[in-house]
């Protein structure tokens, strides 16, 4: 058994030695703040209202310190382009590794295709009211995610040494919004425009315990996760099994500090007025700056580092996802078409323009028949489906052989991750019927999973051809 997975390893780090590798330990840690820390996942943490620092602890505690610790743990033993497509087949079997491939694949093809709706939405903040049209209009939205889309495309054929810059300068944009956002709140209380704020008070939850646990669900697997996918590019990274690791432990404190205060503001500005949960940041600046001269110009400013931000992470997601088909072929379990390298940039060139052609059919098609935040909601819940799935199966791996404590980590997360699925079915806005949304999403997790199956089979069939 051994000797089959050394062997493994070395097939898949013969492959990786076509792959340019300019990611270095800065990169990788800017990368994962760019990518975990969302732009909305403080306005879903500020309904939990004041009992909002509670959830934030114990999704920290029971999710977002063993997903380190695993992260860590595999990235160390097994250093791979793929990242947990490879230790999930590696640690299981090849057909557990492309399932989990195939549902991190869905999820960042879905996140692209939400990128449009982030980015229409930032840019009608940023221009004020005459532009609060945009969002809700389905041709605005689908001409910009179009823009985004082949834009990013054509980064992501350059490679990593022009996309890494374009995750630095998000990473960064996204540390100054974040900064102002935290710093606000203070500004506001020195001025007088705030009686009192306390960011750091504990209170215990005061509406239903279904729907704390339902969004503390959402915080774990949706706004504290993401550590495992810079991994995905270790055959691009120039010392892996260190600075992998390395990027994990210099984010997570950035990361949670970052989420926790940031909802603090939140709240000190929305208070009981409606939360726009697509675009709660840009919300926040332009309420918490209203008093200030230039306070239209600033909050612009504010909105337009983190459009730069949306469409840095979204980025990364195209990054990773043309990486997935790729390994894959590399195992004969797609075609080789899809691991085929650019012969200047070396970058799997026809998989980014199939992921691109993949979410600009999502992208418009999630706006058929439903108004922007619900397609947001619907599209947004499919995805915590599928990466419930995917970390469920990440803590599964290190389970059996890993040190006990790891082993205890690892069922703290698996049982949060399982409980995310659970919850994803229900929207945390109104829909017109609970009933059809929750069926809507179970439809598309199981037909999505089943044609995933169906791909691995014929991928199998025709390699078994091709062997005899």
């Amino acid at each position: 058994m051994t000797i089959g997975l050394d062997r493994a390893e070395r097939d898949v780090e013969q492959h990786s030695v076509a792959l340019k590798k300019p990611l270095g330990l800065r990169d990788l840690a800017l990368t994962q703040i760019l990518f975990v820390v969302g732009s909305t996942w403080v306005g879903t943490a500020a309904k939990l209202g004041p009992s909002h620092l509670f959830f934030w602890l114990l999704a920290i505690l029971l999710f977002y310190i063993p997903q380190a610790a695993v992260v860590i743990y595999l990235s160390r033993l097994m250093p791979l382009e793929g990242g947990l497509y490879q230790w999930t087949k590696l640690g299981f079997n090849e057909f557990a590794g492309f399932i989990v491939a195939w549902n991190l694949w869905l999820l960042s093809i879905t996140v692209i295709a939400l990128g449009g709706m982030f980015v229409t939405t930032n840019i009608s903040y940023a221009i004020g009211e005459t532009a609060a049209w945009m969002p809700n209009s389905k041709w605005c939205v689908s001409l910009i995610s179009c823009a985004l889309v082949v834009g990013l495309g054509w980064t992501g054929i350059r490679g990593l040494s022009l996309g890494k810059w374009v995750h630095n300068i998000g990473a960064f944009a996204m540390l100054l919004v974040y900064g102002a956002l935290i710093v606000l709140p203070f500004v506001n209380l020195m001025r007088g425009q705030l009686k009192q704020y306390h960011p750091l008070q504990l209170a215990a939850p005061t509406i239903s315990i279904f729907y704390c646990f339902n969004i503390f669900s959402k915080l774990a697997v949706g706004a504290l996760s993401g550590f495992e996918y810079v991994a995905i590019l270790a055959g691009e990274t120039r010392a892996p099994a260190r600075d992998i690791g390395r990027s994990v432990v210099i984010a997570a404190p950035i990361i949670a500090l970052m989420f926790i205060l940031g909802t603090g503001s939140v709240l000190a500005f929305i208070g009981n007025q409606p939360i726009d949960l697509i675009g709660p940041v840009p919300q926040t600046l332009r309420l918490g700056l209203r008093s200030f001269p230039i306070a239209g110009a600033i909050a612009s400013v504010g909105i337009v580092l983190m459009t730069v931000r949306s469409i840095s992470s979204t980025s990364v997601h195209l990054t990773g996802s043309s990486r997935l088909p790729m390994v894959a072929g590399w195992d004969r379990l797609l075609p080789h078409w899809f691991s085929r390298l650019h012969p200047r940039y070396k970058t799997p060139v026809n998989s980014i323009i199939f992921v691109g052609a993949i979410t600009l059919t999502i992208a418009i098609a999630s706006q058929i028949g439903a108004g922007i935040q619900e397609a947001f909601q619907l599209v947004d819940n499919a995805a915590n489906v599928f990466y419930g799935i995917v970390y469920a199966i990440l803590f599964a791996i290190p389970v059996c052989g890993a040190p006990i404590w790891l082993r205890a980590a690892a069922i703290c997360g698996f049982g949060v991750s399982l409980l995310a699925i659970f919850f994803t079915i229900y929207p945390i806005i109104d829909v017109p019927s609970s009933f059809v949304f929750a069926t809507k999403i179970i439809a598309v997790t199981m037909i999505a999973n089943a044609i995933g199956a169906a791909i691995f089979a014929l991928g199998e069939r025709r390699r078994r051809a091709a062997a005899t």
